[in-house]
């Protein structure tokens, strides 16, 4: 075609095409980035639902539009490893001065669980809630109550508090029996430790825990928005453990995925210099063999899920996820294990 033609037809099309300072042309943004969360045919969707759903419509931290609506379908709800990384990338877009709009008109039940959870609670300010944003808290009135919900609780990353290991160790021990104590202990104190080492933000990260009784799963779950595990340890590797280094950039695939595999696998691995710091993640994965349970971390791009059976220890990545900063942790662990997935 002639150059002509082709200017006329995008200066005769200007609600599509943009020309800029440079008279560079380009499309014209949509005004706003949809995400409608629902699977056909399922009701509980899992934090791999959401991922997809998430990649599926682009990346709300990376888009150029400047409103993100994030709604939730008729007859679908969220697993709770599910609901915080939906929290944590909202007040992110938040925070970057994004308009954001979270719409459960369609889900009603769901509204009123989230109330109950505390997610309103951590839910920044300035996003919109619809049908509108409860005014008091169920969870402030029934904090505590019930032993097969931990309400979202906040993690000072400055400094420690056992209050919050604790409880999650109770609220699951209240469900799973008291045999689980030690081991459970163990592995969520040192996963809740992961925000002291690794966050980096003075802002607060989030716990909490739900037991579906139907199923018997139990998920504890610890999430942060700060610098992540890989954001903290990959910068040191060079100068502190280099032959990690070398064997990270010899591994195929995701370096992160690598550096989290070594972590788990090894330990040993720490911004400090303290003795016998960089063992939290390790123990916690041993520990969780004994209860064939499954830890996910989500990093900023990419998520690791280290899957314990019979057979062994199995790594399953997933890599070129939607940004979401932070680390998001799920211990994932079913009591019984041939109930029905979904019926939860």
């Amino acid at each position: 075609m002639e150059r002509s033609t082709i200017n006329a037809l995008l200066h005769a099309n200007k609600d599509t095409f943009h020309q800029d300072e440079s008279s560079c042309w380009s499309l014209v943004p949509p005004a706003e980035l949809r995400v409608e969360f629902g699977v056909e045919g399922k009701t509980w969707l899992t934090a791999k639902d959401v991922e997809k759903l998430l990649s599926k419509a682009g990346s709300p931290l990376d888009s150029p539009c400047q409103r993100v609506v994030f709604s939730l379908k008729k007859g679908s709800r969220m697993m709770l490893d599910a609901l915080t990384r939906l929290l944590a990338l909202s007040n992110q877009l938040a925070h970057a001065g994004k308009t954001v709009v979270l719409d459960f008109t369609e889900s009603r039940s769901t509204f009123t669980y989230l109330d109950r959870l505390g997610f309103f609670d951590h839910l920044h300010g300035a996003i919109l809630a619809l049908p509108k944003r409860a005014l008091r808290g169920r969870s402030q009135e029934f904090r505590g109550n019930n032993d097969g919900l931990m309400e979202l609780r906040s993690i000072d990353p400055t400094k420690e508090d056992r209050e919050v290991p604790d409880l999650l160790e109770r609220s699951f021990v209240s469900c799973a029996g008291e045999s689980y104590s030690v081991a459970v202990s163990t592995i969520l104190y040192e996963l809740y430790r992961n925000v002291l080492e690794h966050s980096g933000t003075k802002a607060p990260g989030l716990a909490g825990l739900q037991f579906y009784k139907a199923s018997g799963r139990i998920q504890a779950v610890i999430s942060d928005s700060g610098a992540g595990i890989v954001g903290t340890l990959m910068p040191v590797l060079e100068a502190r453990y280099p032959e990690v280094a070398k064997k990270i950039a010899s591994a195929k695939g995701h370096p992160g995925v690598a550096l989290l595999k070594q972590v788990f696998s090894s330990g040993g691995i720490s911004k400090v210099d303290d003795d016998g710091r960089g063992t939290g993640l390790k123990i916690s994965g041993d520990k969780a063999k004994k209860f064939k349970a499954a830890i996910s971390v989500r990093q900023s791009d990419f998520e690791l899920r280290i899957e314990h059976s019979d057979d062994g220890v199995r790594f399953a990545p997933a890599t070129n996820l939607v940004l979401i900063e932070g680390t998001h942790i799920c211990f994932d662990f079913r009591l019984t294990l041939d109930a029905p997935g979904n019926a939860l």
